[in-house]
């Protein structure tokens, strides 16, 4: 199966860091509020999810999550979750660390589109 998500060596090492001091994480990717479109990463539980949410896939252990609106336009691309030097202007927990986290981007070949990972919703 090809993951919808993936993630680089550097952004592992701030998640270990980060799991050291607050414990479990999860992900959600901003849809344009407060820095853009950047993924914003929550202790887990702390960013409210529901029926309207689509989850991607998995990181180091952490829950990928974005809106069913922006999944509708990024169901072909596959992201991988970076860092970068700098501070982000959201409500992530990694801004304190002098670091953010980014998304970089490509388009799925059409091989790729038929052993896609499945997402998964919220169950009510």
């Amino acid at each position: 199966m090809i993951k919808r998500v993936t993630i680089t060596p550097a952004a592992s090492g701030l998640i270990a860091e980060l799991k050291s001091r607050f414990g479990e994480l999860m992900f959600h990717q901003s849809g344009g509020c407060c820095d853009g479109s950047s993924p914003m990463c929550f202790e887990k539980g702390e960013f409210k999810l529901g029926g309207s949410d689509v989850k991607i896939g998995e990181v180091d252990g952490c829950e990928f999550w974005m809106s069913k609106d922006q999944f509708e336009y990024w169901q072909h691309t596959q992201l991988q979750l970076d860092i970068t030097k700098g501070r982000g202007s959201s409500f992530s927990i990694e801004i304190p660390t002098g670091f953010r986290f980014m998304i970089h981007s490509r388009l799925f070949t059409d091989d790729e589109l038929k052993n896609l990972e499945p997402v998964g919703f919220i169950e009510d």
